[in-house]
Formats: structure tokens, C-alpha cells, sequence
């Protein structure tokens, strides 16, 4: 999937659903036949396993959103932003 393109540059990750790992890779093109090349591995978690993650380490869902702008996350929400809060049983509050 391309997610940059511009004059010199493109961006596209590649993924593996079943290890859930995403590679970033970063094509840079000078004015000659030479390009450069980043990659960058990732692994990404879902929603729920964030969340199963978070409460096993006290904290509680607070929000989340499809991006940073606070627009709805839906079943077609591709990425998210999570807010976490410490559990009131964790901070006796």
C-alpha cells in the first residue's frame, strides 16, 4: 500500500497479517540512477489486544478515535488513537 508519493520519494508498506508485522520502506531518488532505501519493521496490534494489554497493566479504556482530529472510529477506521487511564481499583480513587 502507498502511503507517500512525491517528486523523489515513495512510501509504501507491505504487510503480514498472519505475524501482524508491517515493513515501512522509503524510496528516495536523487537526480542520477541511484535511489536510497530506508525500511523500517513493525508490529501492530488491534484494538481489542491493546486494550486486553492495558487492562492486565491496570489501565482502562478512557477513548479512542480514528485519528488524531477525533473523528469516530468505526469497523472501518483504519488506524486508531487509544486513551488509557490508570483503573480507579489500581489508584483507590
Amino acid at each position: 500500500m502507498i502511503f507517500g508519493s512525491e517528486p523523489g520519494y515513495i512510501g509504501l508498506d507491505t504487510y503480514d497479517v498472519l505475524r501482524q508485522q508491517v515493513v515501512s520502506h522509503h524510496f528516495r531518488f536523487s537526480e542520477g540512477r541511484q535511489a536510497r532505501v530506508f525500511r523500517s519493521p513493525h508490529r501492530y496490534v488491534w484494538p481489542a489486544e491493546l486494550d486486553l494489554m492495558a487492562q492486565l497493566a491496570g489501565f482502562e479504556l478512557e477513548s479512542r478515535h480514528a485519528d488524531w482530529a477525533g473523528t469516530p472510529f468505526t469497523a472501518d477506521s483504519r488506524d486508531h488513537v487509544s486513551v488509557y487511564r490508570l483503573s480507579q481499583a489500581v489508584t483507590g480513587g
